[in-house]
Formats: C-alpha cells, structure tokens, sequence
C-alpha cells in the first residue's frame, strides 16, 4: 500500500509494523528540521500515519487492524520518533486513546468503538489534561451533556474523533466518551506555540455543550446511570495510566536516539579535528573524547532501550492474560507492572536529557545553525518530560523499594 509523504511523494510501505516504521521514519527525516520551524498543522503527517498503516497496528483483524500488542506499538512510536517527537508523540497518543475503549469499556461498547475507529483509519485526539478541571457533565435523558475547558488537546486539530472526559453532576464518577472532532460544540484555540513538540497541536479547546448517547458513556450502565462493577471498578480499569506512561518513554528514547544517530552523521561528514589539543588528530572521528563520548551514550540508550522493551512485554503480558476476563486483575499485578513503567520514566528522561544536550559537545560550534536542526531534539524531549515531574517517579520507585509499597493508581501512575 503506498504512503504519501509530507512533500507529497509516494514510497512504498512494506506489510510488518517494523518496516512500515522506519519507512515513515525515512520520509520523515528528509525535512523535519524544516517542518519543526514552519510549525504548520501535522495534516500531511497524519495522513501519512494514516496512509502507512500505523494507527491500526494495534486494532483488531476483523476490521482491519494489525492485531498486533502492545509492545510492538511502543517500538513503532520510539521508530517513528527518531525523525521527529512530534509525530511520535502524535502515534503514541492516538494508539492509546483509540483502544481506550477496550480498557474502560463494555464489550458492546468495545466492539463498536473498534469497529468506528479501525474500519475508518480515523485518527484519534483527546482532551483529557487532569492538572485542569475535569469537565462538567450533566445528564439530558437519554444522552449526557460535556461543557468545560482543557489548556492542552494534543492533536485534536487533525483528528477525526476525540476522547471527552469529565464528572458527572451530583458525584464523583468520572466518564470517557469518544465524540466526532468536527461539531459546533469542540472549539479549538490554536495556541500550541511551545518551544518543542512543535506540529503536535496541543493547544487549548473548550467544550460547548457535547450531547453523547448514555450508551456511548464508557463502562457505564446507561439503564442505571452508574459505574459497572465489573469494568471501571476492577484494577484493570487503571491500567490507562501505565500504558500512557510507557507511550511517554518510547518517544523519548526515540527522541534520544534519533539525536545521537543524527549528531553522529554530522560528526562523520562536518564536524572538524581541535588542532589545539597537544595530541592534535587529523579527523574529529579520531578524537578520544569525541569516541569516548559517542560510546557511553550509545551504551546508556541501548540499556534504556533493553528496559523499555521490557516493561512493554510486561503490559503486554497483562493484556493479553486479562483482556478476556477484566475482572482477574489483582491490585499487586498492576501495581508491579506500573514500577516496571515507572522505572523506564525514570531512565528514560535522565538518558534523553544527557543525550540530546550532550551531543552538542561533540559536533562543533557550526552544530547551532538552525539550518541543521539539531537542537529540535532537545527541545522535544525538554518540553514533554515536563508533563508530569520525574522526582515524583523517583519518590514512588524508593517508596517500593524500601517499603514494599505498591504505587496508588493516579491520573499520573
């Protein structure tokens, strides 16, 4: 099947997720230092997302979709992200919110959701942001009513559905939808102009008055109006949290990665030997602290890169034992897999940080031009690793070591 380019080429796409990747990842590295700065809206990327087979790579057969677990998308996000984080970001983001249903969802509702999203290739965004107020909801008869305000609705701008979140009126209980993006009721206020993640489209939107179906409320009985006990009061519920979490850490590692494969291009073609050094060389590829630098964080992200396969062959394993039968779950399987998760963030923020600033030591002062893109990586990796503040990772990882403590599931854990 062909893909179309952001240029507006045609490449072929070759049928396993991992080609399909790097594919995308070949085309989208022939201008991504470009595109970073034009900071345009990603249509022709997620076309090309779209186009390449990647949104659907965790969908089900039957409808069109590879299958596929989700330890495979993780390596298609971190592939993907080695060109450019912000279509990274934008698959990771889309592959979790697209089988959001499947965690937090009926069987009927799983079905149907799948079905929408996978036999239309629709591209999924969300407004969920918990650092702001949740979204009000009210029930009107047969339908619920969202209104509300998010500061941050990654790629919702080019997507075709979007996830609503928010409480219902008179409780606690909170409630996922997957609404049509184009409506009246979904404004968006254009405003993502950050220093990284550029063409990621994660700007403000308000929420004017979204009707949805009681049956289109995820995990709710639309007769009662309550929670099933069997899907959004199991653990399996809370698995979002981890799986997103992990979503984070493989675009960051291929972030990372990407910075150190690029500076490593750069160093080979451009970047000139010091000739002050007393030991002068005759080539910057001869230079101890040039090799010597390349090599440790070479070994650094190949050991990130070793955990963060890991950790997604853990949540793999998770659903793949419990999908059938949400219930089995217990407190302590989820609670070990979210430190499996939580490990991986940890590393995988400290490594992308010291790579992709680093490797502007070992490149060249003629590195900064903005016409080699270079420091786009950092940027990316800065903005992102904001989201939610690595120290609180940190405290919950000694929490587990030294007191046995399984991390409480949050809107962060």
């Amino acid at each position: 099947m062909p893909s179309t380019s952001p240029s507006g080429r045609l490449c072929p796409i070759p049928r396993t997720p991992g080609s399909r990747a790097r594919e995308v990842r070949e085309v989208l590295a022939q201008d991504a230092a470009q595109r970073d700065q034009e900071n345009k809206s990603p249509r022709a990327e997620v076309a090309l997302l779209k186009h390449s087979g990647l949104l659907k790579v965790l969908g089900w057969k039957k409808y069109g979709g590879g299958e596929q677990p989700w330890s495979v998308g993780y390596q298609a996000i971190r592939e993907v992200a080695k060109a450019d984080g912000s279509i990274g970001m934008l698959l990771g983001y889309h592959l979790l919110w697209s089988t959001t249903a499947n965690v937090v969802g009926s069987a009927e509702q799983i079905e149907r959701t799948q079905q929408l999203i996978i036999s239309n290739n629709y591209f999924v965004g969300g407004a969920v942001n918990p650092r702001d107020s949740d979204l009000s909801i009210r029930s009107d008869g047969d339908h619920i009513v969202f209104n509300g305000a998010k500061h941050f609705n990654t790629g919702g701008v080019v997507s075709d559905l979007t996830v609503l979140e928010g409480v219902l009126e008179g409780t606690d209980g909170h409630i996922f939808a997957i609404v049509p993006t184009e409506q009246t009721g979904i404004q968006f206020k254009y405003n993502w102009h950050n220093i990284g993640l550029r063409l990621t489209e994660s700007g403000g939107v308000t929420i004017d008055n979204v009707r949805v179906p009681w049956t289109d409320a995820l995990g709710w009985d639309e007769s009662s109006k309550k929670p099933r006990e069997d899907v959004l009061l199991a653990p399996f519920a809370t698995l979002l949290l981890p799986t997103i979490q992990l979503v984070f850490s493989n675009f960051y590692l291929g972030i990372a990665i990407g910075a150190l494969e690029f500076s490593a291009k750069y160093t080979t073609s451009t970047t000139r030997a010091w000739p002050f050094g007393g030991d002068n060389k005759e080539s910057a590829t001869d230079e101890f602290y040039i090799l010597e630098r390349y090599g440790n964080f070479f070994a650094h992200l190949r050991g990130a890169e070793a955990l963060a396969d890991r950790a997604g062959e853990q949540i793999s394993a998770v659903y793949g034992k419990h999908t059938a039968d949400r219930t089995r779950l217990t407190a302590e399987e989820r609670g070990e897999v979210a430190e499996w998760v939580a490990s991986v963030k940890v590393v995988t923020t400290d490594v992308g940080l010291r790579v992709t600033s680093g490797v502007f030591e070992v490149v060249g002062a003629r590195a900064t031009s903005l016409k080699v893109g270079l420091d786009r990586f950092w940027r990316d990796i800065r903005t992102h690793t904001l989201h939610d503040p690595v120290a609180y990772k940190n405290r919950e990882q000694g929490r587990y070591v030294l007191l046995g403590e399984q991390p409480t599931p949050s809107w962060y854990t």
